[in-house]
């Protein structure tokens, strides 16, 4: 029995050594990935401890070295050459692991909430508009996709679950449809392979995508303490989700982010702007890239009091859009796709998932990657004139003037004056200016276009990006309650 239990004893011991001895990597370096190209891509894992790790790209054909820590973990900085692939990585410590399929081309990192968590085969009850067909007619081996787990941590993890995949039927269903849209458009016109790495989980806070520093200039937010309030809120609780999701992948070479969220911060926006403008310079620090381009979608018009329970206060969802209107304005390297025309009453989740992706794709292929003859910015509120009674709105970010829907008159306009009630107002488009006046207000003093949670955006550039909500007062929003 001794010599039984002995045997038994060094046999674990041999398997424990033979596993840590084996060379890992986090699941976003896998089989199936892209790689950035053109640039110095880091890549790290686990090996045994104190050894000597030999990363060989098969592009190149040389090795690179560095040196496992005392706890078995290494980084290494390989280049990476022009699109192209399929290439193999091989990673060696005395055991030897070969990432296989390997693509060298452009990655985007696409996070946010459930408008970009939403799958190409939608929700229960709430389809993807030609979700079916496109999944099916979507087969290319130049579109890899990788879609992060679930995950809401107190502290930070060193991997997530996931793995790559290459676009096919099945794998296309099950990925965020937003992101496949802009990863469809931008392989399509650059013909290069395109990585796209979703990060989302439904109903998210901006605030659960930070971490404690970047939230310490918000007083107003309270940090959880344990993983059982984490648990109680999960994808809503503070520095959850940069924690268990986030993380892991920071570092790794990409191109840029795209970006889904607003709707759970609706009831609190006076602060987003500043909130999500901190958020997108902190990732810029942890990152170490720069400033790398982030293009956001500014969420869609919806009637929130189908969520506002009765006694509470009633907000109005354009004071959100309002803030994330100055974002784009106050970050470098950023831009805003608005969808005040893509919105659904009853529906928090448009159906149409292609207008978002492509109006972020035109975003990325004209300020990331140069595209001439693109334009990607929507006309802007630039400022107003009183001409007795009559407000004449002027807009930036228009040289081909504005459009309406509506034979050059808006039907979402209002109008008020120094008593601050609003009335529909007749709302006409002249070359780049909109003249707004009613007759229950002779004394005109602020006009306000499509200010309310739903809304059908009529206005548009001359080229079809639609014009955002806008208001020329700075009157608070009263919050009513709910009855």
């Amino acid at each position: 029995m001794k010599l039984n239990r002995m045997l038994t004893l060094a046999v674990a011991l041999v398997l424990a050594l033979t596993a840590s001895a084996e060379v890992k990597m986090p699941a976003i370096f896998g089989d199936n990935m892209v790689l950035q190209q053109q640039t110095d891509a880091p890549l790290w894992g686990w090996a045994t401890p104190n050894k000597q790790v030999k990363v060989t790209p098969s592009w190149s054909g040389k090795s690179f070295t560095t040196k496992a820590d005392a706890e078995g973990r290494w980084k290494i900085t390989i280049p990476t050459v022009e699109a192209g692939g399929p290439y193999c990585v091989t990673i060696s410590d005395g055991e030897v692991l070969t990432l296989q399929n390997v693509m060298l081309g452009e990655v985007w990192v696409c996070s946010g909430q459930s408008n970009m968590e939403m799958p190409m085969k939608g929700f229960k009850n709430q389809p993807v508009e030609n979700g079916n067909l496109d999944a099916a007619k979507g087969t290319n081996p130049h579109i890899r996709l990788f879609t992060v787990k679930r995950n809401a941590k107190i502290e930070e993890v060193e991997d997530v679950v996931g793995k790559w995949n290459e676009a096919k039927p099945l794998s296309i269903r099950e990925f965020s449809a937003t992101a496949y849209y802009f990863g469809r458009m931008i392989q399509e016109e650059l013909q290069v392979p395109v990585g796209l790495i979703c990060v989302a989980w439904g109903g998210s806070a901006c605030e659960a995508w930070m971490t404690e520093e970047m939230l310490s200039a918000f007083p107003q937010v309270t940090l959880p303490k344990t993983q059982a309030e984490v648990d109680k809120t999960q994808q809503r609780c503070p520095t959850a989700l940069w924690n268990g999701m986030l993380k892991p992948i920071v570092g790794m070479a990409m191109r840029g982010v795209i970006w889904y969220q607003g709707c759970d911060n609706w009831n609190r926006a006076y602060y987003y702007a500043d909130l999500h403008a901190t958020m997108i310079k902190g990732w810029r620090e942890a990152w170490g890239q720069g400033d790398f381009p982030f293009y956001y979608c500014q969420i869609a018009p919806f009637d929130y009091d189908i969520i506002t329970a009765a006694g509470q206060p009633r907000y109005n969802s354009a004071y959100l859009r309002e803030q994330q209107a100055k974002v784009e304005h106050m970050v470098p390297n950023s831009g805003m796709a608005v969808l005040l025309d893509k919105g659904m009453k009853d529906g928090i989740h448009p159906y149409d998932k292609q207008t978002p992706g492509e109006r972020l794709a035109l975003h990325a292929l004209a300020k990331t990657y140069g595209f001439e003859g693109i334009y990607c910015d929507s006309p802007v509120y630039k400022s107003m004139e009183i001409k007795g009674s009559t407000i004449e709105i002027s807009f930036d970010r228009a040289p081909m003037w504005i459009s309406c829907k509506h034979a050059f008159e808006s039907k979402w306009v209002k109008i008020a004056g120094e008593d601050r009630v609003f009335y529909p107002a007749t709302a006409k488009v002249k070359q780049k200016k909109l003249i707004v006046s009613s007759d229950q207000v002779p004394n005109p003093v602020a006009v306000r276009y499509g200010f309310e949670d739903w809304v059908v955006g009529d206005l548009f550039g001359s080229d079809g990006l639609p014009i955002s909500s806008f208001r020329t007062d700075d009157w608070p929003d009263p919050a009513p309650i709910k009855e």
